[in-house]
């Protein structure tokens, strides 16, 4: 049987079930009995917060997965500083990242600024430094690369201080609190994430 959960990942919790010291905090220390056969979809880093889809259905895992249908992800950054008009500019056009020692250009996203920042405090907080201002943004991308949008901050003169996925298509977040699991439906989840027009 096919089923589908949505969690909220912890800030230090690794995006897979095994351990591979006993110091790792992973998927299997959710407060859930997941069958067997879940495995996330894609992953967040260790440090990254938010959503993150895990499922048994190998349909759906390809199609998120392939680049080439481009689901556009949402993510809020804490970034150090306030960034000009012309650092989002940077950033909206798309800027050169190095991954595995290799120039790649980020395809243009949306970027902007917004006054409320996430509910939930992290655990444990973001360090605090009163001399330096921090700024949330909302980025909306449609690339899933390594550590990417961390890369683009620190390029456009803004290092990310916290990292949290918010949504991916119009799967959203919503009211999970760090930790939570929430199942959801096949229907459901694939008209949120606009799968039905995928084939």
């Amino acid at each position: 049987m096919l089923k589908y959960y949505l969690i909220h990942k912890p800030y230090g919790m690794l995006s897979q079930f095994s351990r591979e010291v006993e110091s790792h905090i992973t998927l299997a220390d959710l407060d859930y009995a997941f069958d067997k056969d879940i495995y996330p979809v894609g992953r967040l880093d260790k440090d990254s917060e938010g959503l993150l889809i895990l499922t048994n259905d190998k349909k759906l895992t390809d199609k998120l997965l392939n680049p080439k249908n481009k689901h556009i992800r949402s993510y809020w950054v804490q970034v150090e500083g306030i960034p000009s008009a012309e650092a989002l500019q940077k950033l909206q056009r798309g800027v050169e990242i190095k991954i595995k020692k290799k120039i790649h250009k980020c395809l243009p996203l949306q970027a902007k600024i917004i006054e409320e920042a996430p509910a939930e405090e992290r655990d444990p907080p973001v360090r605090f430094r009163k001399e330096i201002p921090t700024t949330w943004l909302n980025l909306k991308l449609t690339e899933g690369k390594n550590r990417q949008v961390r890369r683009m901050t620190a390029k456009a003169g803004h290092p990310t201080l916290r990292l949290l996925r918010n949504s991916i298509e119009n799967l959203q977040l919503g009211d999970l609190r760090s930790g939570e699991v929430k199942e959801i439906g096949a229907k459901e989840i694939y008209q949120l994430l606009k799968l039905n027009k995928i084939r």
